[in-house]
């Protein structure tokens, strides 16, 4: 079947399947643009929070309020920013290029349709065996938990999901910075919101509002767009929570509907030296 479409039936009776996989590498150049959105929101935070408020409020009345904010705020940015193009920079896992499941050495076979089956060891001690995979788009096997990702056009150990947000996978090696990034982006959407509330408050009372009118402005929108990023966060933090704990990814999450038992859960505490310490 080509790639682009197939033909079904006689005459003028065409059927188009467009293979909608190809258009994904075009999901990179959005990721690339959306790096330059986050680094344009963090710079509009910044300016709101420090510049145009609680920066003149430390240096005009020495606020203890003032400079509890602007301590912590400063912190979670660092480790925001940190945890980010950790993401960012660190492949998730790739399968190399001479990979092959095991052979049954006792027959001695290297015929494919005589590789033994991958195993993997459950909480009890018990072996659970699964099918050789292979993938037909890289053109090579591939190992248990491994999928194929359409936009980085390679398969990922243990991959998660393709983020646009940091135009890379979420995968075996990043996916602890990328669960701090989730973490340290929530707390501190929640401060800013809560530090902005009282300026957002007071559009809606009949006070003077001080300043000029751009710094009002992206005051109120900066407040709306924290406020709607912590929201979102939150369910998103609690659902990969939920993930480490039972030594899943939102793949296997899918997979595991038709699995009577996972097999990979070695209980919350294993689980999670595993997600803190992924095998290089």
């Amino acid at each position: 079947m080509d790639n682009t479409r197939s033909t079904k039936g006689g005459g003028g009776g065409g059927l188009m399947a467009w293979n909608v996989f190809k258009f994904c590498t075009w999901l990179r150049c959005l990721g690339s643009i959306m790096i330059i959105i986050v680094l344009c929101l963090v710079g509009v935070t910044y300016y709101v929070v420090v510049v145009a408020n609680y920066g003149p409020t430390l240096l005009l009345h020495g606020s203890i309020t003032a400079f509890l904010i602007l301590f912590l705020f400063h912190a979670l940015l660092a480790m925001v920013l940190w945890s980010y193009f950790s993401v960012v920079f660190t492949d998730p896992g790739h399968v190399p290029l001479n990979w092959t499941p095991k052979f049954d050495e006792e027959k001695g076979s290297d015929d494919h349709a005589d590789l033994l089956p991958e195993s993997a060891v459950d909480a009890g001690g018990q072996t659970q065996h699964c099918k050789i995979r292979y993938c037909r788009k890289c053109n090579h096997f591939k190992p248990p938990r491994c999928h194929h990702c359409s936009v980085c056009g390679r398969c990922i150990l243990k991959m998660d999901h393709h983020c646009i947000w940091v135009v890379n996978c979420v995968g075996a090696f990043n996916y602890k910075y990328f669960l701090l990034f989730v973490l340290y982006t929530f707390f501190g959407t929640t401060l800013v919101t809560v530090s902005l509330l009282p300026y957002f408050l007071i559009f809606f009372t009949d006070e003077e509002i001080s300043g000029s009118a751009t710094t009002i402005i992206l005051s109120f929108v900066t407040f709306v767009l924290n406020l709607a990023f912590a929201i979102s966060l939150l369910g998103f933090m609690i659902l990969h929570i939920i993930l480490v704990i039972a030594n899943t990814t939102t793949v296997e999450g899918f997979e595991k509907k038709s699995t009577p038992k996972w097999h990979y859960d070695l209980g919350w505490k294993k689980n999670f030296e595993q997600f803190s310490n992924p095998l290089p």
